[in-house]
This record gives C-alpha cells, structure tokens and sequence, in this order.
C-alpha cells in the first residue's frame, strides 16, 4: 500500500518537472574546438530560463558567460562575424560581442552595423530543440 502511495505522488512531481528546460547547442567554427555553445537551463517550470554563451577554442581558453535571461521557447539568437575570432550576437534587440581569441562575451552597447561582416546563423527553437541553423 506504502508503495503506491509514494508512485501516486511521484506523478505530479514528475509531470511538474518535466516543464523545466536543460539544454545546449553549437555554433562549431573550426570543428567542436572552436566553437560558441547556447546553453539554457531552467529550475523550475513557468520560471524564467538562464542562458549562457560558452566560449571555446582549446586549448587555449573555454569560458561560460551568463548573457540575459529568456523564456520558453527560445527567442532565436542571431549570429554575425565582426572580426577576427569575433562574433556579434542578438536577442530581442540586446547585443552580446563574443570573442573567440580571448574568450570573453560582454554586452555590446551601441551595435555598430558598419561592424558586421553577414549573418552565419542563428540558433532557434525547432520542434522542442535547440539548434543552431547556419545562413544561406
């Protein structure tokens, strides 16, 4: 009896966690070394959701970033090349610089579109997953 007592409550615990989000996806520039990682992950459902840019290019540096919290689902992240080992990124109007030679994302006050050299993708919400979709 003590057993199904405890399966009948492990349901709604379940069912409630299984809102929560934990995911992450790459944008590979030269192979998986060299690459800026989306990572998303989410405690608790309806909360909002903590992003994170992870900088690699080993074996030189791999950093984790926190950039702005977003919902579920994924607001799509545009990338664009800036530069050498430099990449703009935008959401919903706020702009990350993310630099591939020193490892470091920071928040790109006045965008400066001079600056970008085209899009080479974006990373969205597709069918339930996060993917990153290179440019056409």
């Amino acid at each position: 009896m003590m057993h199904r007592l405890l399966w009948a409550a492990m349901i709604p615990v379940t069912m409630f966690l299984a809102g929560c989000e934990n995911s992450a996806t790459a944008f590979m520039i030269d192979g998986r070394e060299h690459a800026l990682i989306l990572v998303r992950e989410q405690s608790l459902p309806f909360s909002e959701v903590n992003q994170f840019i992870l900088v690699t290019r080993m074996p030189h540096c791999q950093r984790r970033w926190r950039i702005q919290p977003d919902a579920t689902p994924l607001a799509p992240i545009k990338v664009y090349a800036a530069g050498e080992r430099l990449w703009a990124l935008e959401q919903k109007g706020r702009w990350y610089l993310a630099s591939t030679e020193e490892c470091q994302v920071q928040v790109w006050q006045t965008p400066d579109p001079a600056r970008l050299m085209g899009l080479v993708g974006t990373f969205t919400n597709q069918e339930g997953q996060i993917r990153f979709t290179p440019a056409k």
